[in-house]
């Protein structure tokens, strides 16, 4: 059986990310298991510990618009860079912190520089990509994540059992390597470079390009959905599984982490077929499966009391990451207008606010009606984007191939209608 190199074809801007968020993911993974315990070293209570992983996502929140702007400015391969190193540098001080108010200081820092990070990537590849390699090229990115992120966390076990301000250190080193691949790397891309040639029109300046893309329904469907994914897939399930599986299934923890694993597993088998469907079927399909799995997955964990239904309900949240992972950032390079940095900060920012409130509003539902309302209030966000995909117009030309109606542009505001 011949396995297809799931970069074949696409622009050498695409493979470059992908080993980025690799590396970046790499060494999350290898530090987030020691945050918690790092903080608690300091004598603090239970929530101070949560306010230092909180402070990275909502400076990571709060500063996207603004990573949006420089890159529009400045051009994605000076902002990754710099955003790299800003994590990498607060990330190592973070490691010498004598202090928790430094911790929660650096920690809020590196945030910043996750936004610059994160908003340039994405931008990066969407407009790399063309529009019949978008959903391949985000499922690979995703992919590189994925990776990353499932590797991390054993081996920050291991180094953190020697000494946790190590796993620090270590993920500086994996950042800063991670940025001098990226300026090396993507030195030669025209695409990545600071913009050139005369002053950018009105529709290119500022928040101009968000305001039009707000305009259109199917980039408002696809930030919605984005969210939703935030909420149910990374606040939720993060937030709530491992609780359920020892307190409402009285199993150990041992399954929880069969749980995750399985659903990692889907979701990486599926992350490239999946970008696939949404090239050659249109971002529309797409959306619907992955809202579907998704509200479906969250039901079946509302109503499991076995493992093996959970597990099932886990597989399913997989599937839908899968497709959630791809064409939803598709539709976002489909509408995008001129560079579109603020468009993209916008919607990652989506998704960091579902992950934000996610776990707060879980928490709060557990406790008032316990587990099953708190699965289906995330069941019911994903069913929002559901009916938002069925009803919502293609983005993609190869919706012709369906008979659907194509989207024409308006030239004189960029948005597609």
């Amino acid at each position: 059986m011949r396995i297809r190199n799931p970069l074949a074809g696409l622009p050498r801007e695409v493979s470059i990310l992908v080993v980025i968020a690799f590396l970046v993911a790499l060494g999350f993974g290898i530090v987030a298991p020691a945050i918690p315990l790092f903080a608690r070293q300091f004598g603090v209570s239970y929530f101070a510990v949560g306010a230092v992983i909180s402070a990275f996502a909502f400076m990571r929140f709060i500063s996207a618009l603004g990573a949006g702007a420089i890159v529009d400015r400045l051009g994605e391969r000076i902002v990754l860079t710099a955003g790299v190193w800003i994590v990498a540098v607060s990330s190592a001080l973070a490691g010498l912190a004598q202090t928790y108010a430094q911790l929660l200081l650096l920690r809020g820092i590196g945030g910043v520089g996750s936004a610059m990070f994160t908003v340039s990537a994405l931008g990066l590849l969407l407009r790399s990509a063309g529009e019949d390699q978008r959903g391949r090229a985000a499922g690979v990115f995703q992919g590189g994540f994925l990776l990353g992120g499932i590797s991390g966390p054993a081996l920050g076990g291991l180094i953190g059992a020697y000494s946790v301000r190590a796993t620090f250190f270590i993920y500086a080193g994996m950042l800063i390597i991670a940025g001098i691949f990226a300026i090396t790397a993507l030195r030669g891309s025209t695409t990545a470079q600071r913009p050139s040639g005369g002053t950018p029109n009105k529709a290119e300046r500022g928040l101009a390009p968000l305001f039009v893309a707000l305009r259109n329904r199917s980039f408002v469907t696809a930030m919605v959905i984005n969210l939703g994914n935030g909420f149910a897939s990374f606040g939720l399930r993060a937030s709530l599984v491992p609780l359920f599986v020892v307190e409402a299934l009285l199993k150990g923890p041992l399954l929880a982490g069969i749980g995750f694993f399985v659903s990692a597993g889907v979701q990486a088998i599926l992350l490239i077929p999946a970008g696939r469907l949404s090239d050659e079927r249109g971002r529309k399909p797409a959306l619907v499966c992955g809202t579907g799995a998704v509200t479906i997955g969250m039901l079946i964990l509302a109503s499991s009391t076995t493992p093996a239904v959970f597990l099932l309900g886990m597989a399913l949240l997989g599937v839908g990451s899968a497709f959630m992972g791809s064409a939803p950032a598709a539709v976002v390079g489909d509408v995008s207008p001129a560079r579109g940095g603020t468009v993209v900060a916008a919607f990652q920012m989506a998704s960091d606010f579902g992950a934000i409130t996610g776990p707060l509003i879980a928490g709060w539902l557990v406790s008032q009606a316990g587990y099953p309302i708190a699965f289906s209030a995330g069941a019911a966000v994903a069913a929002f984007g559901f009916l938002l995909a069925i009803s919502m117009q293609e983005t993609h030309k190869s919706a012709r191939k369906q008979g659907a109606p194509t989207p024409t542009t308006d030239d004189s505001t960029g948005e597609i209608t």
